[in-house]
């Protein structure tokens, strides 16, 4: 279901939704339901629910299954949008063969969910500075505002470059006037949220109560991103270099390379000492078909799994049968096959058929090669209240070490900077995933895109690396990417009606 985000602004205006209640996450928690605004940020419990509410934004997922990560994988060169149909979630199918129009494609789901996170935190930080709580704990609250608010706009300003910036609340009033900002003024505000938060957040949180929450590492590194997008390399090395520290070792702020890659895709593994910046998702919401953007339980888990699958010896993996949805393609098969982080990355359902240990169904674009890092398992499968394919409780990883050690390289790489210390950053990396040191490679650009592609599949950061690579128009052109257009998605149609907002000229507008 399409939503019009000038609708929604005029429901923010009237109250927002806030959520209340944690367990032992930070983000398990259970919709209480709507609290007008002028009634509510009353005292402390009451600016943590709305702080609450602003992170329940990070792990969005749509009516209609389009999550950030899944729309940007079907839309690389590593997966195939795939499920039981080419009309199958059409969102993704469209993104994966480059048919996207104004008024098809993930584009609306995406922006609602970036503006929804942005309107959020307007409101807390609007509403903080008057709230009776201890004066410590509001200057970390503002921290948190304001580096999600930089965490959402960064999405948006790189999805679809020409948005409207906002640092307070909209009046109802003012809503059908907004005007959409130069980009450059939507990363100088992004930079300016996200270095004003650092001093008041922590520089680390106990992963067993506050999991999740934004710590000083990870506004560095998503600082660090935001630098490397703008080809601002030497700020971005500087800023990536805080987060890493020594290439192997433990950073600052306690990060390190697990030993094992495998153990990152442990469901039980959550908040481990490689996660950053986590999505966190739970089994306990009793999501169910009634409202299926309500549940808070991982949908990607069932939707990459292999469709109809059975198990034919006692030794078969235990995939919950799946949706078939983002196959992986030949090449990302063939680019990984003889690394080893392939049995990990990769379920190849073509050679457990084969070999006589399992069966399952042939869907869309089927390959035979599916995403083993997510493709849900029995053993997570959920029999409590709600219903199963709704629930699965794996985490998904926005920001990790390995990702900023590769983004600290290429901004060496890139501005001929430390070579020595981008390549220990690199073969940090390889170390891991080969268990030795005996697979060394140099510091080149082109070893960081090899790199990157194989150690990262199936995160969601092809995509947008080929973009900021100013590849995607040769590596994309035979699914039908055209370059000077599909570098960025159009302003969703809706969006346009009746308001100031413009398509961009990418796709025809005068913006």
């Amino acid at each position: 279901m399409t939503i019009n985000y000038k609708k929604y602004l005029a429901g923010l205006a009237i109250g927002v939704q806030l959520l209340s209640s944690c367990t032992t996450e930070f983000l398990e928690v259970s919709p209480r339901g709507t609290n007008l605004e002028a009634n509510y940020y009353r005292n402390q419990t009451e600016a943590f629910n709305g702080l609450v509410a602003v992170y329940d934004v990070v792990g969005w997922q749509g009516g209609g299954f389009v999550t950030k990560i899944g729309a940007l994988n079907a839309a690389s060169d590593d997966h195939y949008a795939g499920g039981g149909g080419p009309n199958d979630i059409s969102d993704f199918q469209v993104f994966s063969n480059y048919t996207l129009t104004p008024d098809r494609g993930p584009q609306g789901e995406l922006w609602r969910k970036g503006f929804s996170g942005v309107f959020r935190a307007n409101v807390i930080l609007q509403k903080l500075p008057g709230v009776p709580m201890d004066e410590a704990l509001k200057k970390r609250y503002i921290a948190e505002g304001k580096f999600l608010r930089a965490y959402f706009y960064f999405d948006l300003v790189r999805l679809f470059k020409n948005v409207p910036l906002f640092v307070t609340p909209v009046a109802t009033s003012e809503m059908y006037n907004v005007l959409q900002a130069n980009p450059t003024e939507v990363y100088a505000q992004i930079e300016k949220d996200l270095k004003e938060s650092l001093a008041d957040l922590p520089s680390t949180v106990p992963a067993s109560t506050e999991g999740g929450r934004a710590t000083q590492g990870a506004a560095r590194a998503l600082l660090g991103k935001v630098y490397l997008q703008q080809e601002k390399f030497a700020e971005a090395a500087q800023e990536l270099a805080a987060v890493n520290g020594t290439p192997g070792g433990t950073s600052q702020y306690g990060y390190k390379l697990l030993s094992n890659f495998g153990e990152l895709w442990n469901v039980k593994n959550k908040y481990n000492s490689e996660s950053i910046f986590e999505i966190a998702y739970t089994n306990t919401s009793a999501g169910n078909w009634d409202c299926v953007a309500c549940t808070e339980g991982n949908v990607l888990n069932i939707m990459v799994g292999p469709r109809g699958y059975r198990a034919n010896t006692a030794d078969a993996p235990d995939y919950v049968s799946g949706w078939s949805f983002l196959p992986v393609t030949p090449d990302l098969f063939n680019a990984i096959h003889f690394d080893p982080r392939y049995k990990a990355t990769i379920a190849n359902l073509d050679s457990l058929e084969k070999n006589g240990i399992a069966s399952y169904e042939k869907g869309y674009m089927n390959t035979g090669y599916f995403l083993e890092k997510f493709a849900g398992r029995n053993s997570n499968k959920w029999t409590g209240a709600g219903n199963m394919e709704l629930n699965f409780p794996q985490n998904m990883y926005d920001i990790r070490l390995a990702d900023t050690y590769l983004l600290e390289a290429e901004a060496l790489v890139r501005s001929n900077g430390d070579l020595q210390r981008a390549a220990a950053l690199i073969n940090a990396v390889r170390d891991r995933a080969y268990k030795d040191n005996k697979h060394h490679v140099a510091a080149t650009f082109d070893n960081i895109i090899l790199e990157r592609r194989l150690e990262l599949a199936g995160e969601g950061h092809r995509w947008l690396d080929l973009v900021r690579w100013k590849k995607a128009g040769t590596i994309l052109a035979s699914r039908g990417f055209k370059t000077g257009q599909h570098e960025i998605l159009p302003i969703p149609l809706l969006e346009m009606e009746n308001t100031k907002i413009q398509q961009s000229k990418e796709w025809g507008g005068t913006k």
